[in-house]
């Protein structure tokens, strides 16, 4: 079987043999088997569990490269009333450790009723939208630096 063991993030190849298209729950993953959209089957191989985002590239050990597509899906697109009220809404988001997209004038969350309710009774303008979902990455996520 062919194997995928390493992520190329976006901007660092080109020339892509197909495409993956995959909602945010399933584009974080370590191992798993998986079918491209035009049907190559390998099995995803990864040292330590990884977030595919939009534009990334899963490198297959006979040097394809499949394009990760992220799939949208239902969300909710939250604004404040000014950047105090966005921030003061994340911080409320963040509290309930809930996965959230952070723009510049909003948020972007998995669609959730109670969670729906409790930032619309802080005063949070809730739209329902369909995207793809990149959240940000947690504070213990891990980063490879060099010191």
């Amino acid at each position: 079987m062919i194997v995928g063991t390493s992520v190329l993030r976006r901007g660092a190849w080109s020339d892509e043999a197909d495409t993956i298209t995959l909602d945010e729950t399933s584009r974080h993953r370590r191992r798993m088997a998986m079918v491209s959209d035009g049907g190559i089957a390998f099995l995803l191989d990864l040292s330590e569990a990884t977030l595919l985002r939009d534009g990334d590239a899963i490198l297959l050990d006979n040097g394809q490269r499949i394009l990760v597509k992220a799939k949208p899906e239902p969300l909710y697109e939250i604004r404040g009333r000014d950047t105090a009220h966005l921030v003061a809404l994340a911080w409320q988001l963040g509290n309930r450790h809930l996965a959230a997209q952070i723009f510049e004038d909003r948020l972007v969350i998995r669609q959730d009723p109670v969670i729906r309710s409790m930032v619309e009774g802080l005063g949070g303008d809730v739209r329902e939208i369909e995207a793809a979902f990149d959240p940000e990455g947690g504070a213990y996520h891990s980063h490879h630096h060099e010191h």
